[in-house]
């Protein structure tokens, strides 16, 4: 039977982090479900698989159980199959960010740009001087990145910050930025909002849920899509893509 996987995250003030490890763990003991979940004082994130129903029922329980009080309301999840188990075991930890990037001073909460549906992303893309822009690192864009994007050749998100000071507000007036499931984005876009780049552009829901979304014949989507377990890599309709290792993409 096939496994579901959900790749969850939201940008919430959660200053009950510590807290929540435990009962967290517990609840995903109690479904059988595996995976990896981060939490922080900016939020939660991670990859977690189990049966559809386990994963309805933690979802369910994220976004309006008693255990998170309804915060995490705006739930952002991208799910997809696995024929084997994606993952060995079940972690759940703390740090200081849900996606490292610069100790948490950049907070997406108070603004990242405009979110733009999958649907509506080849539009946007056909637009004059628009820069678009993978916040992915190296190794993932070597698999797969839309036609005409700019690969900041980044080994780690956190040296991103030194690629978008290169860039000048005044002379890039639109920036469409886009990553796996959105979180790199929302910090990434966030950070050039803070710099005075005016027209920010997200891809919601990241390039999983442009893959899931927007038909094989019409995509700008080339190569395919890394994910972080052990599946590898994705592609359209989120079918597992066969002949990648992980060592091969590090």
């Amino acid at each position: 039977m096939p496994h579901t996987v959900a790749a969850l995250y939201q940008f919430v003030s959660l200053p009950d982090a510590a807290a929540l490890q435990a009962p967290l763990q517990a609840l995903c003991e109690s479904l059988g479900i595996t995976g990896t979940l981060l939490l922080a004082g900016e939020g939660i994130n991670g990859t977690v698989a189990g049966s559809a129903e386990a994963i309805d029922a933690f979802l369910a329980e994220l976004r309006s159980g008693p255990l998170l009080g309804g915060r995490l309301d705006n739930l952002e999840c991208k799910l997809s199959t696995a024929e084997a188990p994606p993952f060995r075991r079940l972690k759940v930890k703390l740090k200081p960010e849900i996606v490292t990037f610069d100790g948490g001073r950049t907070d997406p909460t108070r603004g990242a740009g405009e979110t733009v549906a999958p649907e509506d992303w080849n539009a946007l893309l056909a637009r004059p001087n628009l820069l678009l822009v993978d916040t992915r690192n190296a190794f993932e864009v070597a698999l797969g990145t839309f036609e005409g994007a700019v690969d900041p050749g980044t080994r780690t998100f956190s040296e991103f910050r030194a690629f978008a000071d290169g860039l000048d507000p005044a002379e890039q007036k639109e920036v469409a930025l886009f990553c796996t499931g959105g979180i790199r984005c929302e910090k990434a876009g966030a950070y050039l909002k803070e710099r005075g780049f005016a027209h920010v552009h997200l891809l919601k829901g990241g390039i999983l849920k442009y893959l899931e979304t927007v038909p094989e014949a019409e995509s700008r989507w080339r190569g395919d899509c890394f994910v972080f377990d052990e599946r590898v890599a994705l592609g359209h309709g989120l079918e597992e893509r066969p002949g990648h290792t992980p060592e091969e993409t590090r």
